[in-house]
């Protein structure tokens, strides 16, 4: 087993972390906050969702926080968009990057974007194809793909079913998403071994919630299957409106500690993150949950 030289991490907190928000986080705390994690290393970190303020309000302000990103400047950020209209939206903001979301599971399918899940690729049909047009990349996400709230268990074969339509259709990389964070190493390599059927590995990220404590196990798990892409979130935050129960994602902090000792570059500075999300939590008026912040600033 030889482990990489380097990872790429893929900031997620301002849209994945946020969009649970009950308060509304100001624009301009969300624009301050997507500054530092900037200025931390990290290139990739996902700034808010395209997506109609009647079910995400958190993300009402999506226009106004990607206008005052300074683009240009080596970092990417990219928007979730859940359709056509979302996309020209985006687009029209300045968008570069854009990423659409399709789930293994039916159920979770209809409850989280009201439509079946071959519905669901026939609605991005036309967003790939504006993408091409414009030249903007797209990122697929594929959820549940360990396990649904509704379903329980979720067969490899639907995710890397899922995952290869998303690639097939333009997805310059796919991300597996554990939603709700079942997911245990044993059966991470076996999606992973799955998925590359369909996908290359080299072109798979891994997005894992930390429900069960299990977040930085699958991570180092799709390490040994070759990933070299990891979602994460500052401060462990996020969840999903239609997962209860489900916690964040694995928190960032913690990903780049342990990244750092197995000498795996990342570019990222761990004191520059953990202020980041010290600076977001005391915003929200909570602790943070990275456990790597907690050490370290205790």
């Amino acid at each position: 087993m030889k482990m990489p030289q380097s990872v790429h991490i893929v900031e997620v907190g301002p849209r994945d972390g946020l969009q649970n928000e009950a308060q509304v986080v100001p624009t301009e705390v969300k624009i301050e906050f997507i500054r530092r994690l900037a200025e931390s290393g990290l290139k990739t970190i996902e700034a808010t969702a395209f997506v109609s303020p009647k079910w995400v309000p958190q993300m009402a302000d999506h226009a106004e926080v990607l206008r005052a990103l300074p683009h240009g400047q080596g970092v990417r950020y990219p928007v979730l968009v859940p359709n056509l209209r979302g996309f020209e939206a985006a687009a029209a903001a300045g968008a570069t990057d854009v990423a659409v979301f399709a789930a293994a599971s039916e159920t979770f399918s209809q409850r989280n974007i009201n439509c079946s899940i071959a519905e669901s690729l026939e609605r991005f049909a036309p967003v790939f194809a504006a993408a091409a047009d414009a030249n903007i990349r797209v990122r697929g996400y594929v959820s549940c793909a360990l396990g649904c709230p509704y379903e329980g268990e979720v067969k490899a074969s639907k995710v890397a079913e899922v995952a290869g339509a998303l690639f097939d259709s333009g997805g310059y990389e796919i991300s597996l998403g554990d939603t709700i964070g079942v997911g245990t190493p044993n059966r991470t390599v076996a999606l992973v071994e799955k998925v590359a059927e369909r996908v290359p590995i080299d072109k798979l990220a891994g997005h894992f919630h930390d429900t069960y404590g299990q977040g930085l196990a699958n991570i180092y798990a799709a390490l040994t299957m070759g990933v070299r892409v990891f979602d994460a979130s500052v401060s462990g935050l996020g969840g999903c409106p239609y997962a209860p129960g489900a916690a964040g994602n694995v928190a960032t902090e913690d990903l780049l500690y342990m990244l750092n000792g197995m000498e795996i570059e990342t570019g990222v500075d761990l004191d520059r993150l953990i202020a980041a999300g010290a600076f977001i939590c005391e915003k929200l008026g909570r602790p943070t949950q990275s456990r790597v912040a907690r050490a370290r600033t205790s």
